[in-house]
């Protein structure tokens, strides 16, 4: 109990260098955590929402951004392509499924996404309440715009044009919600699901005439087609051939969100060497400090090992002050790292309607804490041997 009194009260004497210590700590334990926790969030996100999607057809144009808008749903399509088009390429004995989406509208900022009965099975979606969709203006929610917008079975809505949230171009036609999906921890339960031929009648029901209504559903369009093939050897041919005799493209969304996972990978790596110096620059601060203790307090150090305190005694007084400083840095860089992540996932969330937050995995956290740990013990280490080799007499002699 009086070893702890004493750390507590050296610590008290040098609050600047404690403060310092702890500060450059935490920062570099927040930055180390909030990192990795970024890496495990955007890569399960990646992973997590490919589902059963070998490949992606839609309008040309940006290889990523189409990836983005069709399995994602975090950007704008690069387009619309015919429907009739999709069709024919959807009977090649290469592929196993395909499943057309078609969206353009939302409802409170979420999407709602005009698609076929196999659209819940790429993400393994089952429902929780009600039905699946039987005829146009129906839908079927997943589990975060339901619980967010609190919405049932049976409610109605009117969705507006365009992908973000407005009340200035909003459709006449209401939607009525006749199911509710279990909560898959996927990109399907942030999206309204319905017919295709809800998004056509909703865009045309209002101006379609009886006499052009044949040429309208000749012309039919689709947003992208997701396709899931039955052997590898479609990978090879198949992207090919559709980019070579078709007006549209084909990508491997695997193979763009590990370009994408690279490219922020080059961030990552930034900021993580960024929190590796700063960790360094704590612990030659720690280092410091407690070598200026210890080199300060040399006569009362002696002077307590002539009252009967041991080496041990001694080491044990300055690796409290060690471990005090390492405990609050750990409490308050992980503080300060959830604070972190908890604002910048929250601009997210209002931006896509969707919360990308992963836990950080204990396995994940370990070997930062034991690094952070086994540095700041090596700096205290190294800052104690002027104790072990302490000349008591030499020391009591000098001191006038």
């Amino acid at each position: 109990m009086t070893i702890w009194r004493i750390s507590l009260q050296n610590i008290k004497t040098k609050a600047l260098d404690a403060f310092l210590s702890v500060f450059t700590l935490s920062l570099s334990i927040a930055l180390l955590l909030g990192i990795q926790q970024l890496k495990i969030s955007f890569k399960h996100q990646m992973e997590n929402n490919l589902g059963e999607i070998d490949l992606v057809i839609g309008a040309k144009g940006s290889p990523l951004q189409l990836v983005l808008a069709s399995v994602l749903h975090l950007d704008n399509p690069t387009g619309n392509i015919l429907y009739e088009e999709a069709k024919k390429i959807s009977k090649s004995p290469l592929i196993k499924t395909a499943v057309p989406i078609s969206y353009g509208d939302n409802y409170k900022g979420y999407r709602i996404i005009g698609t076929n009965d196999n659209f819940t099975a790429i993400y393994n979606a089952e429902l929780e309440k009600g039905r699946g969709v039987k005829k146009s203006m129906e839908v079927v929610l997943g589990n975060t715009v339901a619980v967010q917008l609190h919405l049932k079975i049976g409610d109605t809505f009117f969705s507006s044009h365009g992908l973000v949230e407005n009340d200035i171009d909003v459709h006449s036609e209401y939607l009525t919600v006749v199911g509710i999906l279990q909560p898959t921890q996927k990109v399907i339960d942030r999206l309204i699901i319905t017919k295709l031929e809800s998004m056509w009648d909703i865009h045309h029901h209002a101006h379609q005439k009886e006499e052009n209504h044949t040429k309208h559903h000749e012309e039919k369009e689709i947003t992208s087609l997701l396709i899931s093939f039955k052997n590898p050897s479609a990978f090879l041919i198949f992207p090919r051939r559709i980019n070579a005799h078709t007006n549209m493209q084909a990508v491997l969304p695997k193979y763009e969100l590990d370009r994408l996972y690279q490219y922020t990978g080059i961030g990552f790596k930034t900021i993580s060497w960024i929190a590796y110096i700063i960790l360094v620059i704590s612990c030659i601060i720690i280092f410091i400090g407690f070598y200026k203790m210890v080199k300060e307090r040399a006569f009362d150090l002696a002077l307590l090992r002539t009252y009967g305190a041991s080496n041990f005694q001694l080491i044990q007084m300055v690796a409290y002050q060690g471990g005090i400083i390492i405990l609050v840095a750990f409490i308050f860089g992980s503080v300060l790292s959830k604070a972190g992540l908890y604002f910048m996932f929250e601009i997210i969330e209002k931006e896509y309607k969707q919360n990308i937050l992963r836990e950080l995995p204990l396995y994940e956290f370990l070997p930062i804490g034991a690094m952070v740990f086994v540095m700041i013990i090596l700096s205290v280490s190294l800052a104690i041997y002027p104790i072990i080799k302490m000349n008591i007499s030499t020391i009591l002699s000098n001191e006038k």
